[in-house]
């Protein structure tokens, strides 16, 4: 395994509060292994909100911008623009404030960013004209990729290791409660009338001001402020954690060799240390994303391709349902399986379960179908692993850069294969278009054979 994940040598004191050696050279410090207490599910949980914001914000539009281009009056061109609006923000977001959360903290930008989507989301209801819905979209977008970035790396700083897989896992299927939720109150709502689709983009506005006014009080990293040298900021935090005195000399005895060695830098992400990790972190997470959100945006399409017939609204809901099931299931393998054997296998199942639509893309229904439902099962267990790897993969100084860099470059490869699926369909059509992302999982794979370290109960520095 790559340095990256390496506590440094100085742990080996005798005493209470020593830090013994681990699988990956890491050092396990009492800090680590306290008990789960109120605070780390209070933590999670109020991550939990970004994830399902994301599935929720994701999910809406693309209920509701048919009955936002009819009343506004704008065509295709528009219609493609807001709908990767959000991820474009996304993308800047994750990238900008990962880079600033490294620097000036994670605790401040964390409260607030909530700040933005809530009033942003409320603004949508009084829109007159795309570019305004453009503008405020883009602008959530950012909210929701700062927390990206933010969220993961607050949660893998604080709990306990024991747990940080499952907690970390656990925003992932929050991402797809949320899709799912949009999936249903979406197609309720716009029954209700021509302004429907204003109620339902302004609602999101309300869990956002319950997460702003929740988040205050939330306190700074104790790894951040330790590698700032801020010591007796850092005690008090583990104190009010439920950690003693072992429990702050351990981390910080873990946290002075980074704190001895020169402050790394954002370019250090592509240096002889660490471009393994983020080589890894970016392949790994755009061929996971990009075939996801290509083919679940343009969900219907795809069915009619496999012979599934847009009346068939049955075969669309039990889709979403599978969604459903394969991310609790997720939960369950990321407790189960070790980070390189989960990432490996999911990949190999995906393949297998995709590569048949593009080689016999005329196979009767009944084959095709059942096969897409593992496919559907397949990903959506393996998303999971999104917030788990990137927050493992970096060191203290580097874990926000690194974790808003995946987040963010993961959202422009979803964004180029969202826009380029429904034409790669009408010009290539279904064969070639199945195999192109066949090979993109191709490429995960092999990225992960070669690259994907073993990060699985490892202590972060």
């Amino acid at each position: 395994m790559s340095d990256s994940t390496s506590s440094g040598s100085d742990s080996t004191s005798s005493g209470s509060d020593s830090a013994a050696p681990v699988e990956g050279g890491a050092a396990v410090t009492a800090f680590d292994d306290v008990p789960l207490n109120r605070f780390h599910l209070r933590i999670t949980a109020l991550t939990f909100c970004a994830n399902a914001s994301d599935g929720y914000e994701l999910g809406i539009i693309s209920i509701a911008l048919p009955l936002i281009a009819a009343q506004l009056g704008f065509g295709t061109v528009w219609e493609g623009l807001l709908g990767a609006s959000a991820l474009i923000g996304i993308f800047a977001g994750s990238v900008v404030v990962g880079w600033a959360a490294d620097r000036i903290g994670r605790q401040r930008l964390y409260t607030w960013n909530f700040l933005l989507i809530a009033v942003a989301s409320a603004a949508e209801f009084f829109v007159t004209g795309p570019a305004q819905l453009f503008v405020l979209r883009l602008l959530i977008g950012i909210g929701i990729g700062a927390d990206y970035a933010l969220g993961p790396t607050l949660v893998a700083e604080f709990v306990p290791r024991r747990y940080r897989g499952g907690l970390l896992a656990s925003l992932t299927v929050l991402w797809t409660v949320g899709y799912v939720v949009a999936f249903f109150l979406g197609n309720y709502v716009v029954g209700l009338g021509d302004d429907a689709w204003r109620w339902l983009l302004a609602s999101s506005s309300l869990p956002a001001v319950a997460v702003v006014l929740l988040r205050i009080g939330v306190p700074e990293s104790p790894r951040w402020l330790l590698a700032r040298g801020r010591v007796e900021q850092a005690r008090q935090v583990v104190s009010r954690l439920g950690g003693d005195q072992a429990a702050f000399a351990s981390l910080a005895r873990a946290g002075r060799t980074s704190s001895e060695t020169v402050r790394a830098r954002y370019r250090d992400l592509f240096g002889p240390a660490h471009w393994r990790s983020t080589a890894f972190g970016v392949v790994f997470y755009n061929a996971q994303v990009v075939p996801y959100f290509a083919i679940y945006t343009f969900l219907p399409l795809v069915l009619l391709k496999m012979g599934v017939g847009e009346e068939d609204s049955t075969s669309d809901g039990l889709l979403n349902l599978f969604l459903l099931a394969g991310s609790l299931a997720g939960l369950w393998f990321v407790a189960k399986s070790t980070r390189r054997g989960l990432t490996v296998w999911s990949f190999a199942v995906l393949i297998a379960s995709l590569a048949p639509m593009a080689i016999w893309p005329d196979a009767p229904t009944a084959l095709l179908f059942p096969l897409f439902l593992v496919f559907t099962f397949t990903m959506s267990a393996a998303v999971n692993l999104d917030q788990v790897y990137p927050a493992e993969l970096f060191p203290t100084d580097l874990r926000s850069s690194g974790v808003g860099l995946l987040n963010g470059l993961s959202r422009v490869g979803s964004a180029i294969g969202t826009f380029l699926l429904p034409l790669s369909l009408d010009h290539l059509g279904f064969s070639p278009t199945m195999l192109v992302l066949t090979l993109v999982l191709v490429a995960g794979l092999l990225a992960s054979l070669a690259w994907a370290p073993e990060t699985k109960n490892v202590a972060l520095d």
